[in-house]
């Protein structure tokens, strides 16, 4: 493919992550689109950049045209959704419908960040979440996934996350003890996972489902 040719769309770009992310593909060469859609508007703006404002509850198969990655950066906490079930919708309904409708489209490679500690059995309900979304994706038969899991995220976030805030000083204080297969552990900023996510798309491995760990 020809330099500057490739289309991206990007679904979370409100968040941490996501927001990085928007800017990373906007000023990458190789990406000459990028669509956002979003629940409200973007602060960024940039001429490659078209932002579809969106209920994510009525979405249709319209609202996601072809592209060459789908970029999901979907996420919220719990504590901010008030509910285990409004927390569910943003971090496993939502996902699901946008790849289900992605799929009909043919876009060849969807990347998602879910969480290191995804796991069926683990004694965390947010982590619980996180694997049985990827099963689901997995399920799915998407010609191409790819499934990221950092470990806890840092950067500057518009709102206080208390929990994250005393893990990322934890996190901190361990950090000269996380060495060998522990390095893993080490937070890591949501601009390296964006910068990740956009090599993956270009360069990353060429298989139906590839999991990234931290």
């Amino acid at each position: 493919m020809k330099l500057g040719m490739r289309s991206a769309i990007v679904v979370g770009a409100t968040g941490l992550t996501g927001s990085s992310l928007i800017e990373q593909l906007c000023d990458n060469d190789e990406y000459v689109s990028v669509i956002v859609i979003a629940r409200r508007e973007l602060q960024y703006k940039h001429p490659k950049l078209e932002v579809k404002i969106r209920n994510f509850d009525t979405l249709e198969e319209k609202d996601i045209e072809f592209a060459h990655e789908l970029f999901c950066c979907l996420g919220t906490t719990i504590k901010k959704a008030g509910s285990r079930e409004a927390f569910e919708k943003v971090d496993f309904e939502y996902p699901l419908a946008i790849a289900s409708l992605a799929k009909k489209q043919g876009i060849p490679h969807m990347l998602v960040i879910t969480a290191m500690g995804a796991n069926e059995r683990s004694r965390f309900y947010y982590n619980r979440v996180k694997w049985k979304l990827e099963h689901a994706l997995i399920e799915l038969g998407l010609q191409r996934l790819s499934i990221i899991r950092p470990s806890l995220l840092v950067g500057q976030r518009d709102e206080f996350r208390f929990g994250e805030k005393v893990g990322e000083k934890l996190i901190k204080l361990a950090k000269p003890l996380l060495i060998g297969p522990l390095k893993r552990l080490r937070s890591i900023e949501s601009s390296q996972v964006a910068k990740s996510m956009i090599v993956i798309g270009l360069h990353g491995k060429k298989q139906p489902v590839t999991i990234y760990p931290s």
